[in-house]
């Protein structure tokens, strides 16, 4: 069957790691035809171009600035790219007939391109709800409750759930939330469809360690906490530089390594504390990523405390692949610490809570058992439950062709 996938994440080539990326080659895998339409950011200076590949077809759209850029443009992008989507999937794709449309939040505006492909080609919608919008945005005070925008963007969600043939949820906290908060839609039509990577296994020798420590500076005679991925105002970046700072006298050293909005006052705080038990990294590319996130000891997870959603971030994946225990400090909504925990692959402490977190830290720096239990742990937790095959079959299996 022939597969369109809309996303406002970047795809460079449907080789490339990652959530998305895994899933296509999935489908091009089951003999399926693939079409991701994509963003090219106004900051790249690209026009709009589709390119060819063995894997499927990849259509990147020129778009306002999307991403770490300020909440106007991103505002006014994230309400013209289905605009900008729907013509040029009208210029390039007119020929395709699409049996299945898949699409991720963010965004929500992705309504009227669903509803095209759906009455010209009568295909089976199905949405990944990876970010509840726009309420993540007042929990974060992005928009104003009650607001103008923040009546728009609710009229514009509720359009694209019920447009959703299949709603896709992270989890069961994601699940429920989006049953409890929307009456309007029918359960038998939610159901979870948790992130999932098409795992690899990372074999370094404790030499190799050690050469990519000393490529970046890093000790080799601690326990290397990681922080890695967005670096933005969702993460509550202040409990992470709190947690810093309350355990510089342990043998623990903290890596931070990403990008985001927050990154210039991260960065700032590290030039005017000079942490002698931390260092930043700007964003490095995937394969020089995992090289040393492999090298690390302990997988972090930042979450502000202020959110009445249910997040899950995807660094989790990156984490478990990389067969590490993990510390998540996030709010009370959220179900990944939960998971973290019934799994026995790390603590879960509330995002501010430093007595839990410095008692979490001490734990995994204290006893070498239990962490070397956590860690086939976190990679039995990836084999059961997040590996790609799971979401490839939950959607291939609403399609009748």
């Amino acid at each position: 069957m022939n597969v369109l996938f809309l996303t406002m994440v970047k795809i460079n080539s449907l080789t490339d790691r990652g959530i998305y990326t895994d899933l296509l080659r999935k489908f091009h895998e089951e003999g399926h035809h693939v079409f991701a339409v994509c963003p090219v950011e106004r900051r790249e200076k690209k026009k709009t171009t589709v390119r060819k590949e063995k894997e499927g077809t990849i259509l990147n759209v020129q778009t306002l600035n999307l991403q770490k850029t300020n909440i106007v443009e991103k505002g006014l992008g994230t309400l013209a790219i289905e605009y900008q989507f729907l013509s040029a999937i009208k210029k390039y794709f007119y020929e395709v007939k699409f049996d299945l449309v898949v699409y991720s939040t963010p965004p929500i505006t992705f309504y009227k391109v669903i509803r095209f492909i759906k009455k010209r080609d009568q295909a089976y919608s199905y949405l990944l709800l990876k970010d509840i919008f726009p309420q993540n945005a007042v929990d974060m005070k992005m928009l104003k409750e009650n607001g103008a925008l923040h009546k728009i963007f609710l009229k514009k969600e509720k359009k694209l759930y019920a447009i959703s043939d299949t709603i896709g949820c992270m989890s069961d906290a994601n699940k429920t939330y989006i049953l409890n908060h929307n009456p309007q839609i029918a359960s038998e039509k939610v159901e979870i469809n948790p992130n999932t990577v098409e795992p690899i296994s990372f074999i370094q020798t404790a030499s190799e360690k050690n050469a990519v420590r000393e490529k970046y500076n890093l000790p080799t005679d601690k326990k290397i906490f990681v922080y890695g991925g967005n670096l933005g105002k969702p993460q509550g970046i202040d409990f992470l530089l709190e947690t810093i700072t309350a355990l510089v006298s342990e043998n623990v050293f903290f890596l931070i390594v990403g990008s985001g909005t927050e990154y210039i006052r991260i960065d700032k705080w590290f030039n005017e504390n000079n942490p002698k038990n931390a260092l930043l990294l700007a964003g490095l590319p995937k394969q020089d990523y995992d090289s040393l996130l492999n090298a690390c000891d302990v997988g972090l997870i930042f979450l502000h405390k202020d959110f009445t959603i249910p997040n899950f971030p995807s660094r989790l994946l990156s984490y478990l692949e990389m067969k590490m225990p993990i510390i998540a400090a996030t709010d009370a909504n959220t179900d990944i610490g939960t998971v973290i925990q019934e799994n026995n692959c790390g603590h879960w402490v509330i995002s501010g809570d430093i007595q839990e977190m410095k008692k979490a830290i001490v734990d995994l720096i204290s006893d070498e058992t239990v962490c070397n239990e956590m860690k086939e742990n976190a990679w039995n937790l990836l084999d059961k439950n997040y590996k790609v095959e799971r979401s490839y079959n939950l959607i291939k299996d609403k399609i009748h062709v």
